[in-house]
């Protein structure tokens, strides 16, 4: 029977229900929230999913955001130390005349997880199992995971992307009106400091000092110029 302790067992209709109603009347589907996992670390990702594919919602669309470190498949580029992401920008743009075939390849893995989620046989997965797909299909399972975003009910991550807002734009990730958890909160305050706080070396703060004393000496912008070289002057 009808409940009686919310505002449908009334026979007004609340904000909410009009705007579902216009949906409906519209067409549109109504707005089903996503639920964004927090984890501390990747490994916790890999331990979550892993208890998920033995539930009865292991058939759930899923997937995983991480970075480049984790989900390169590029030969020259996951080879490479610390400036993967950059590399990656290059291909993509075609700076040095060279593209990413894997980034071109992204709907075989996209396509895929629809194929399979179509025909009852979709299993949560972990990033080694994406990563594994993606070479057998060569396709680039960094973006593939992003643009497997779109249709997912769950999405799982490390809580920096969740709690920095530079990694919630370039991820495309809206928290509004969003389901969010997050695994062993009594570390997202250091997480937030992280996410806030920048480090910076005492010669690279002279070289930016030297450089703002260039700029207010040759008249270049000075009332912008001159408060950022008192910061500078301040700190070294």
């Amino acid at each position: 029977g009808p409940c009686t302790e919310c505002s449908c067992s009334s026979g007004k209709e609340t904000d909410k229900d009009t705007r579902n109603t216009k949906k409906k009347e519209n067409g549109d589907r109504s707005f089903v929230p996503k639920i964004f996992f927090g984890t501390r670390t990747h490994k916790q990702i890999s331990q979550i999913t892993r208890e998920l594919k033995r539930t009865a919602y292991s058939s759930v669309p899923m997937t995983i955001l991480s970075s480049r470190d984790y989900t390169c498949i590029h030969p020259v580029v996951s080879s490479s130390g610390s400036n993967r992401n950059e590399m990656c920008v290059e291909l993509l743009e075609g700076k040095h005349g060279k593209s990413c075939l894997y980034y071109h390849g992204v709907h075989k893995l996209s396509e895929h997880h629809a194929l399979q989620s179509a025909h009852r046989m979709y299993q949560a997965w972990d990033i080694e199992d994406l990563v594994s797909l993606g070479k057998k299909l060569r396709a680039c399972a960094y973006f593939a995971a992003r643009e497997l975003m779109v249709g997912a009910d769950i999405v799982f991550c490390p809580y920096n992307y969740l709690l920095d807002p530079q990694i919630r734009e370039s991820m495309e990730i809206n928290l509004k009106g969003q389901v969010v958890i997050l695994d062993e909160a009594h570390n997202i305050e250091d997480c937030a400091r992280e996410s806030v706080s920048y480090s910076v070396t005492e010669s690279q703060l002279r070289v930016a000092q030297e450089e703002l004393d260039f700029m207010v000496n040759n008249n270049i912008r000075q009332k912008d110029h001159e408060p950022l070289r008192a910061v500078c002057c301040s700190l070294t």
